[in-house]
């Protein structure tokens, strides 16, 4: 199975995976508790995600529940980041959001698969970084990728399934997701 130096692949059955359901449950029993709260539960929303991904977030930060992942500990978020109600990260791969990010409602973002071939897919987990650059707008409803970088001040629209880079400055759209054109001041 190919892979570059930032793929995760973890086959079942091994102290990794035990690690990897380890922190499921943990990440499960944070998110049950911050999708009790509120809009208004801004501080101790804060708290319980600065908690879910092991380091503290900034004030400016705002989530809306409710929110989902299976993991938590490897999402790293900037400052004025902003995440709508109902988004789902899986961040086994790794998931890298910049500063001045809005994601939109229902967004999945998804650094996790299995392979292809049928007798590999539920032995074998494999986990690609995502990348999220500054001033990136997420819009409703779209999913991203594991192995996917998405360039700065970019756009990628509602519905959008982002499977490769999105370069800087440029709104993308459909499925899979494409160029529709730049993004000038």
């Amino acid at each position: 199975m190919p892979h570059n130096d930032r793929t995760r692949i973890i086959h079942r059955r091994t102290p990794e995976s035990a690690a990897m359901v380890e922190n499921v449950k943990r990440a499960m029993a944070i998110t049950a508790a911050l999708n009790r709260l509120t809009f208004n539960d801004a501080d101790e929303i804060r708290v319980l995600f600065s908690q879910l991904i092991g380091r503290k977030v900034d004030e400016s930060f705002l989530l809306i529940p409710p929110f989902y992942t299976a993991g938590g500990d490897e999402i790293r978020v900037g400052r004025n980041v902003f995440v709508n109600q109902n988004c789902t990260f899986y961040d086994l791969g790794g998931l890298d959001i910049a500063d001045d990010v809005m994601i939109g409602p229902n967004v999945s973002i998804i650094t996790a698969g299995h392979p292809l071939e049928p007798s590999q897919r539920r032995a074998v987990t494999i986990g690609k970084p995502i990348v999220i650059e500054k001033n990136v707008w997420i819009a409703a409803g779209a999913t991203i990728i594991g192995g996917v970088t998405v360039g700065e001040n970019s756009v990628v629209a509602a519905g959008s399934v982002v499977t490769r880079d999105v370069p800087p400055n440029t709104l993308v759209g459909g499925n899979p997701a494409r160029v529709i054109r730049s993004i000038e001041e």
